[in-house]
């Protein structure tokens, strides 16, 4: 019989991303979520996360450092401006945190980028939707050319768009733009955000331009096609819709399509960062059974 690990997680935040995060972490195997925190007790997500069984909380951070449960990870699905104060209560506890708000505290994580050396982290950024988007191909095109300058415009239906993602816009640009520069040694990045109210509710995309020099076009085709077909080992909706390139230019779009579960098709941007966080809590899940089957 195979060894297998549930890791005891809870959600802080039960907004559009905390919710859909919740019915994904219902579907894995790997995770058992022990308690789901908001902050209202009349949210549509606390309720949502009642009937499907979870104990919830209105008590924010303070109830969850109550709690009985010992947990093994902590997803922060609240806001920027929330997420030092929870970080300062959990990491006497030895929980690891991933933030999926734009907070930029924590190790700056793609999981297909270096989602393997987050694994010893306690303190993750998923950086934003965008940057979750962008920097799988970014980070292939800079394996061949280090860029000069770097623009990223994202794109996505205002449906998809909550409260905490619209206040945290000045964070999700800076956040995505620091992470932009990381991961493609670039020193000048820029990142524009679109909410579109247009109808029907175009997908998320997000173009990506990227100025080099002595561009090879067919390598760099290979290597976003490889980048591509790594993300879609967890996330089947995400495609390159586009790539023009010459040899001091590579632009390309990506488009994040959701599968259908709960969210519609257009929120590729709650899905993608919801599907890393999934995929890296699995990853640190499988982690530790690898560690406990070792004589």
């Amino acid at each position: 019989m195979p060894l297998t690990n549930r890791l005891n997680v809870a959600v802080l935040g039960a907004g559009l991303i905390g919710i859909d995060l919740l019915d994904k972490i219902h579907r894995s195997p790997s995770l058992d979520c022990r308690l789901v925190v908001g902050r209202n007790t009349q949210t549509v997500g606390l309720t949502r996360a009642a009937e499907m069984g979870y104990p919830t909380t209105a008590g924010g951070i303070a109830a969850l450092m109550e709690s009985d449960t010992a947990f093994d990870m902590v997803f922060d699905a609240s806001n920027a401006d929330s997420h030092a104060e929870h970080w300062r209560h959990l990491e006497p506890t030895g929980a690891t945190l991933v933030d999926l708000t734009p907070s930029n505290l924590g190790t700056l994580t793609v999981p297909t980028v270096n989602g393997a050396d987050a694994l010893t982290e306690h303190h993750i950024s998923l950086i934003s939707c965008g940057g979750q988007a962008a920097i799988p191909v970014l980070h292939a095109i800079a394996q061949h050319r280090t860029p000069h300058y770097v623009e990223v415009v994202s794109t996505g239906a205002s449906r998809s768009a909550g409260r905490a993602t619209r206040l945290n816009l000045d964070e999700y640009i800076a956040t995505t733009r620091d992470a932009v520069c990381v991961f493609t040694g670039t020193p000048r990045a820029k990142v524009l955000v679109n909410i579109t109210p247009a109808t029907p509710p175009p997908p998320f995309r997000v173009t990506m331009t990227a100025l080099a020099a002595d561009i090879d076009l067919y390598t760099v085709h290979h290597l976003i096609a490889a980048a591509v077909d790594r993300v879609q080992a967890y996330l089947p909706g995400y495609s390159v819709a586009r790539i023009e390139a010459s040899p001091e230019r590579v632009t390309a779009t990506v488009e994040v399509i959701a599968p259908g579960h709960r969210l519609p098709a257009y929120a590729g941007n709650l899905e993608i960062i919801n599907a890393a966080a999934i995929y890296l809590a699995r990853m640190h899940a499988d982690a530790q059974v690898s560690e406990g089957a070792r004589p």
